[in-house]
């Protein structure tokens, strides 16, 4: 990853399709745009039988009209390559190209994103209009950036040729067939191979060191497929030009920070449910991957946005109406529009782009809502986002090179989800494997802190190894590490490193079992930092129901009423730590729930459970006592979140979530940047149902 986009303010804009418009759309669609404050608009990304409808018959200049008319405007454009949409010509040119769903069953045209992006027929025929676009288009001043394909990974292709290159990819990776069968322990079940062609295929494989290696090499494809489509782009554009792709992080391939390493800046396409989803109190559980709901989990996908290349990001899709099936209506609240981008912003969003400009009449996405209705008459949530539009060009420059401030790192692992998704710990409520796992016991802590106003940085395993012990003390002095399954000797010692050299280490279940090949270890668990947190066990269970738990009377975490153990308990073993928190006696033997120890400098607390949301709030005020929420005296349904700037001070994005009044009191002598208004330190506010406001300290040097 290079540079970010060289720019002053936040871009704001929509993604525009003026091949889905009637004739005669583009000037007034374009005028309505400047009167709603846009400075840029993505296009061309997804409709390669556009471009190319026939096999070599190219239609390049289509677009230039609308390149012309926002350069006109001062409107910036991103220009997408439409790789992701296969024509219907090249499905019938090159049938075998269709991603395999199963060894040799191949899947269904109709959709996108159904071929195999590794197959060499597809790449010459994907490489050939995207250079015949960005060479048409590469100078022309509108365009700032390019995003490469759209939402890549969505698939694991089980063709032939993938199957082949994975064998390849194995044999470099361990070199003879006898150290895999070693690694592995393929001697269970018979499973020895003789030589590589012995190895199945993926459809029936029932082995965790197998399937974890497979969802590494296919990570490794659409990295591969980023950073060949980046380079190509990279012969054309300009300096001044950025490359990026939009990241749906649910995606089966995306592992994001390798993902991310070959483009310039971190751009992604954050859904969620609006109306009681924006809510503080509402219904916030997570029902979907690629869409979310509650307050907490807009900030978490900004925290991960930002974890990827622990740098600012783009927001290249996001709600501006109701998203998803013709049957998931809920059209954002007044006010909701302006939150949600400030939230994005607040945790280091650098644009805001919808999905999309006009509303579909056509298609499977005809009931995602654009910034304008299907009539195409500005409505309710045009003026909103104008709204927003003229708040971001009051605000100007004031957010440039700020950065999203932490009390908290989280740790992050991508293989443990992917191995969880296959082999989870939890179950669903009737029994059956529960695939999302990792995302729920990741949601369950970093729910509580968000909660509890604490802000949170996110960090990848690989990036947390790359720093040292002291510098991670200084920066985040408390670490929380949900489930860390996959992990190999060094990224565990590293945790016991930090804890010793004055660190809080929050470690939770699953943390040090299993080793880089998901390998249950042979010592005692949780590994070696059981001994440092004075804990350890031999068993474990689920919960097949929630355990209230209450604290001792002279304990140091207050609970909230209803604070429960849910899902899964290991049964500690206490050596020598101390026990904050206890489950009632039962036959299960679960009894130490929160245990802590000093260890070196620092200390390791050990969760044994899935917090419920009650428990995790309470967690997380024990950790962090005082935030920035507690600061502005802020009622519950109001978040804080601030952020620093190298050359002035802090700002404070403060944004009442509820139908009511909230009130806050300013904690120092402020300016309201969006208005101009000073405040002095302990003046008290009310925040208007639904609003969001953001606020500059001032000092000597910001007068």
């Amino acid at each position: 990853m290079t540079s970010a986009p060289r720019h002053s303010g936040i871009l704001f804009g929509a993604a525009y399709y003026v091949e889905y418009q009637p004739a005669g759309t583009l000037d007034r669609d374009l005028d309505l745009m400047v009167e709603a404050g846009f400075t840029v608009i993505r296009v061309g990304e997804s409709v390669w039988s556009t471009w190319e409808p026939r096999e070599g018959e190219f239609d390049l200049d289509w677009l230039q009209p609308v390149l012309d008319g926002a350069a006109a405007r001062g409107i910036s454009v991103i220009l997408g390559t439409p790789t992701y949409a296969v024509p219907p010509w090249l499905q019938v040119l090159h049938p075998e190209i269709v991603a395999d769903v199963a060894t040799g069953v191949r899947g269904s045209w109709g959709a996108r994103q159904e071929m195999d992006q590794s197959h060499p027929a597809y790449r010459f025929y994907a490489e050939r209009v995207s250079r015949k676009i960005i060479s048409r288009y590469s100078e022309h001043p509108a365009i700032i950036g390019y995003q490469v394909d759209n939402e890549p990974g969505m698939l694991l292709p089980r063709n032939e040729q993938v199957f082949q290159r994975f064998i390849a990819w194995l044999r470099q990776r361990y070199g003879t067939v006898e150290r895999l069968n070693e690694e592995w322990g393929l001697v269970y079940w018979s499973h020895r191979l003789s030589e590589w062609n012995d190895l199945w295929r993926p459809d029936g494989n029932a082995m965790p060191q197998y399937d974890l290696e497979w969802r590494r090499f296919q990570g490794e494809l659409a990295d591969e497929l980023v950073a060949w489509q980046a380079a190509l782009v990279r012969e054309y554009a300009r300096d001044d030009q950025f490359v990026t792709t939009c990241i749906s992080y649910s995606r089966a391939q995306i592992a994001d920070e390798k993902l991310v390493m070959p483009l310039d800046i971190t751009a992604g396409n954050p859904y969620y449910k609006m109306q009681d989803g924006l809510t503080v109190g509402g219904k916030s559980e997570r029902e979907a991957l690629w869409w979310h709901s509650g307050v907490w989990a807009l900030l978490q996908w900004g925290d991960r946005a930002y974890s990827s290349a622990q740098a600012p990001f783009l927001v290249t899709e996001t709600n501006a109406q109701s998203i998803g099936g013709a049957w998931q209506n809920h059209p954002p609240f007044d006010g909701q529009i302006k939150q949600a981008a400030l939230a994005l912003i607040a945790r280091g969003g650098r644009m805001i782009e919808y999905w999309h400009w006009h509303t579909l009449h056509f298609g499977v996405e005809t009931y995602w809502g654009g910034v304008l209705p299907h009539s195409q008459v500005p409505g309710r949530v045009y003026r909103e986002v104008a709204a927003l539009g003229a708040s971001l060009k009051a605000i100007g420059s004031a957010l440039d090179d700020m950065q999203p401030d932490s009390e908290v790192l989280m740790l992050w692992s991508t293989e443990t989800k992917w191995s969880f998704e296959t082999f989870p710990p939890l179950s669903r409520s009737d029994g059956t494997p529960d695939s999302n796992s990792y995302m729920h016991l990741f949601d369950a802590h970093y729910r509580g802190l968000s909660e509890a106003g604490v802000q949170v940085r996110v960090q990848h395993v690989s990036q947390f190894i790359e720093l040292s012990a002291a510098e991670l003390v200084s920066r985040w002095p408390i670490l929380v590490v949900p489930a860390l399954y996959i992990a190999d000797d060094a990224v565990l010692d590293a945790l016991v490193s930090y804890a010793e050299a004055g660190g809080h280490l929050v470690a939770g279940v699953r943390t040090g079992y299993a080793d880089e090949l998901a390998r249950a270890r042979r010592t005692v668990a949780p590994g070696v930092i059981g001994p440092k947190a004075g804990i350890r066990y031999d068993e474990y269970t689920n919960l097949d129901n929630p355990v209230l738990l209450t604290a001792p009377l002279d304990g140091k975490i207050t609970l909230e009423n209803g604070s429960a153990a849910t899902r899964w308990a290991d049964v500690l073993l206490v050596d020598d730590a101390e026990v904050l928190l206890t489950a009632p006696a039962s036959e299960t033997g679960v009894g130490a729930i929160v245990t802590t120890r000093a260890s070196g400098a620092g200390r390791i607390s050990y969760i044994a459970t899935v917090p419920n949301p009650e428990l995790s709030r309470s967690l997380a005020r024990w950790l962090v006592p005082e935030t920035a929420a507690s600061r502005w005296r802020a009622d519950r349904v109001v978040t804080v979140t601030t952020a620093s700037r190298e050359s002035r001070s802090t700002i404070a994005f403060v944004s009442n979530w509820s139908g009511s009044d909230a009130r806050v009191t300013v904690p120092h002598d402020s300016l309201d940047l969006e208005t101009g208004e000073r405040f002095s330190a302990g003046t008290p506010l009310t925040l208007a149902p639904r609003s969001a406001r953001v606020f500059e300290q001032v000092t000597s040097g910001t007068e």
